[in-house]
């Protein structure tokens, strides 16, 4: 299978296990807007040509937000894409305090691809939050994700300049 067809079975599946999600937006945005835009993010502005990072950008939340099992990618991706988006899924099953410290903790120690994805999904998260912000978040809310992002960040600075530089950019926008 040639990359083309591999990023656009990643598409299809992604696009698939997130049907029925909706952005927390005012407009209820379909959820797959958010893979394809860290697709776009990477390869679009970041010039990042990887396709397996691409494919992971693409699955980066269906391990976490369906139920998809990292068995079940590496059936359909391989090994490589499954890895990369287990390296940047959550663990649901821990508290959301625990969730966002462990981020930041591990953030150093992610493979490159990894970071590249969770860069392109940081990057993603504050221009959202700027341009279609939760309904229901006030500012404060809003304020406390953009400082924890750059938490995460931080921890992951000397990866791609670039991506680095679009995150300071959408992180100067911070309400």
């Amino acid at each position: 299978m040639d990359d083309i067809h591999r990023l656009i079975r990643a598409i299809d599946f992604a696009a698939a296990k997130h049907r029925n999600q909706r952005r927390k937006d005012e407009e209820a945005s379909p959820y797959i807007n958010h893979p394809i835009a860290l697709t776009q993010v990477l390869k679009v502005e970041a010039g990042v040509s990887d396709i397996d990072v691409l494919a992971a950008a693409l699955l980066h939340d269906t391990i976490e937000d369906t139920e998809t099992t990292a068995e079940e990618l590496q059936r359909e991706f391989g090994p490589r894409i499954a890895g990369i988006v287990a390296e940047v899924s959550d663990d649901t099953s821990l508290p959301k305090v625990e969730r966002k410290r462990l981020q930041v903790e591990h953030a150093a120690t992610l493979s490159r691809e990894a970071k590249l994805v969770k860069l392109a999904d940081k990057i993603c998260n504050l221009r959202d939050m700027l341009d279609a912000p939760p309904a229901k978040w006030d500012l404060a809310r809003r304020k406390e994700y953009f400082e924890w992002a750059k938490e995460v960040v931080d921890n992951l600075r000397g990866t791609h300049p670039r991506l680095e530089a679009l995150f300071d950019l959408a992180y100067a926008g911070k309400p």
